[in-house]
């Protein structure tokens, strides 16, 4: 794929709900293409945390380079407004030395700012209310601050996990500040968008995804999330409030407060698993121009799909 005549970077990315396969055909397309992987997941972001953020090891990358892997530490809270800035500049720095950027990812949030152009330079915060915020979900819990942005922005609210406390506080406290809807506030920090993207998204029927998760989740254990846990996230786990709250990381947690046997918390780990898949999936068909891959073919639909988009342009 070329640069156009409007100038605008091309990028191909990889969607799709947890454990639908979107790693393994990122690095593929990558082989064939002469392309480098940008990660979009918001867990996969921090170092040493691996088994349970299903970060892709050595063997399953290929030898194919991955940009936005280990950028932060368990204990910074990432931002949307950091990673669209950070996988900003690998985008271009890849596509620099001649190669094709492919963004591979599940955090929908993560891939639609990135591809849009999002301005994070307004509006500013207000310290005030971000506390009053921060007080009830101390003291009456996520769930009532969840059903808070509820009664503001339901579609914000089906978008958010009622876990992912910083999330729902700036929502509130964007909504209160501006008195639109959050997609109303995004709509208006839109850019002109740098990419020319083709999106793409591997689909299987949902009980054949849900065996795939649980399977998934059995590996992690068998791999070690018990002694990831205990090891890079006990010692710090007042000091990592977004980590911590992951799925995986969150339900181990509870296993180690003996809240949970170890397998209740397996159990745990893959219904919420089961649910975030379905958020995404949610996500993802509200989303334009996006194209299904079958998974026994994704790779050479992908492939024509990208020959037709090229064919289109010359």
């Amino acid at each position: 794929m070329e640069i156009n005549e409007t100038g605008k970077i091309p990028v191909i990315v990889v969607c799709g709900p947890t454990a639908c396969g979107k790693t393994g055909l990122g690095v593929e397309l990558a082989l064939e293409l002469g392309g480098e992987v940008v990660s979009a997941d918001s867990m996969q972001v921090y170092r040493r945390l691996d088994i349970g953020t299903a970060k892709p090891d050595a063997a399953e990358r290929r030898g194919v380079p991955h940009h936005m892997l280990d950028v932060a530490e368990p204990t910074e809270s990432y931002s949307v407004a950091r990673y669209c800035f950070e996988a900003g500049a690998a985008v271009r720095d890849i596509y620099s030395r001649g190669r094709l950027p492919i963004v591979v990812g599940g955090t929908g949030l993560y891939v639609d700012n990135l591809i849009a152009g999002t301005d994070f330079s307004a509006p500013q915060g207000n310290q005030e209310l971000r506390r009053e915020l921060n007080e009830i979900a101390l003291s009456q819990g996520a769930d009532r601050l969840h059903a808070m942005l509820r009664e503001l922005d339901a579609d914000e609210a089906e978008r958010i996990h009622p876990n992912n406390v910083k999330r729902v506080i700036r929502s509130i406290e964007l909504i209160r500040m501006t008195g639109e809807s959050r997609a109303s506030i995004n709509e208006k920090s839109r850019r002109p968008s740098p990419y020319r993207a083709l999106r793409l998204a591997i689909g299987r029927p949902r009980q054949e995804l849900y065996a795939r998760i649980d399977r998934r989740v059995d590996i992690m254990m068998e791999k070690g999330l018990e002694d990831e846990v205990r090891r890079e996230l006990l010692p710090i786990r007042d000091q990592a409030p977004t980590a911590g709250q992951a799925i995986g990381y969150k339900e181990m947690l509870e296993y180690f407060d003996s809240k949970a046997t170890l397998a209740q918390a397996v159990d745990n780990i893959k219904r919420a698993s089961r649910h975030y898949a379905k958020r995404q999936l949610t996500w993802l068909r509200r989303t334009p121009d996006l194209l299904w891959l079958e998974p026994e073919r994704a790779f050479e639909q992908a492939i024509d799909l990208i020959k037709d988009m090229k064919e289109r342009q010359q």
